[in-house]
């Protein structure tokens, strides 16, 4: 009876793991923008913007001035239709709708609206 209920118990763990599925998306890594003023879209005093995007649809924004992090907040991110949505969940910041571009210097994501959001790193 105790060896049936172990091999059972063996079935179960077994078929109720399921497979991670791998997320590959080329906006995964880190993303940089140097602020030209010394104020960004967020009213934040900074001059460089750093974005880095996970495979699980989040990650971690940093806001610097003189090399130093003032400001870090997570985010959330999705794609729909090859515009990704950026969503800062906490924040009053609003939501960034980007576009990834390909350049002869490399990837950029652009905002909809036609301004450079970040170069790849």
């Amino acid at each position: 009876m105790k060896y049936l209920l172990n091999c059972l118990l063996l079935l179960v763990l077994f078929t109720s793991c399921s497979k991670i599925e791998e997320n590959n998306d080329p906006i995964i890594g880190i993303w940089e923008h140097r602020v030209k003023t010394a104020t960004n879209t967020n009213k934040m005093v900074i001059d460089n913007e750093e974005w880095i995007f996970n495979d699980v649809y989040l990650g971690r924004f940093h806001g610097y001035k003189n090399g130093k992090v003032v400001y870090l907040t997570d985010f959330k991110w999705s794609v729909n239709n090859n515009i990704y949505i950026v969503s800062y969940p906490g924040t009053d910041f609003p939501d960034d709708f980007i576009e990834m571009k390909e350049t002869e210097d490399g990837a950029i994501l652009m905002r909809t609206e036609g301004k450079i959001f970040a170069e790849k790193q």
